[in-house]
């Protein structure tokens, strides 16, 4: 997978807004304006994004690739480099657990308009 089909990807998702909060460097997808997916422009080799803490954990230990979120909360967030043995199906469903956990975070309200 590249960026371009990262993004391609991601923009499919419902209520999904691009960003660059942070500046030009740093891609920023949300979704009802909660963060749940970031890729550097200089480094679009990786991305990082939201996972469940055991499930985080897990696939650092499985994978060199997954690596702790870098600037993020460890716990929480992973980065993750596609130019290793992860195929594309695996890292979206990565991008779709870290969509899901950030939906299932939203009031109820929000979640109803899903």
């Amino acid at each position: 997978m590249n960026i371009e089909t990262l993004r391609d990807y991601c923009l499919q998702k419902k209520h999904l807004t691009e960003t660059l909060p942070f500046g030009p460097e740093t891609l920023v997808f949300k979704v009802m304006d909660k963060m749940f997916l970031l890729i550097g422009m200089e480094q679009p080799d990786r991305f990082n994004v939201k996972s469940d803490p055991e499930l985080a954990v897990t696939l650092r230990e499985e994978y060199e690739e997954v690596q702790p979120g870098y600037h993020m909360n460890k716990t929480h967030w992973n980065t993750v480099f596609m130019n290793g043995r992860l195929n594309d199906q695996q890292l979206k469903e990565m991008i779709d657990h870290s969509y899901d956990l950030i939906v299932k975070s939203l009031p109820k309200s929000k979640q109803e308009m899903m």
